[in-house]
């Protein structure tokens, strides 16, 4: 299914391919990628939607959340994938 069928699946920045909404909410040790904003903003009230869906503890810490160094998060990603092929 292409991104044009579903406007819930969009190309990460971070991968470079396709990811649905689902993943960018969980992505990130099961709490929303810290780009989820920067990524769907243009496709709905991305703001809104976490304000509604999250504690306020989490909400907050998502808005005020800085970006990881690169090699980091590449290595947070290898990580994770490794874990999903052990499981």
């Amino acid at each position: 299914m292409t991104s044009a069928q579903n406007p819930l699946v969009r190309r990460c920045p971070r991968l470079g391919g396709p990811v649905a909404f689902s993943y960018c909410l969980r992505c990130e040790v099961e709490q929303p990628c810290f780009k989820i904003v920067d990524c769907w903003w243009e496709t709905f009230d991305i703001v809104q939607y976490l304000r509604d869906h999250l504690p306020e503890d989490r909400f907050d810490r998502l808005m005020n959340a800085r970006p990881k160094a690169k090699i980091t998060s590449l290595v947070e990603v290898i990580e994770q994938a490794r874990q999903r092929v052990r499981d």
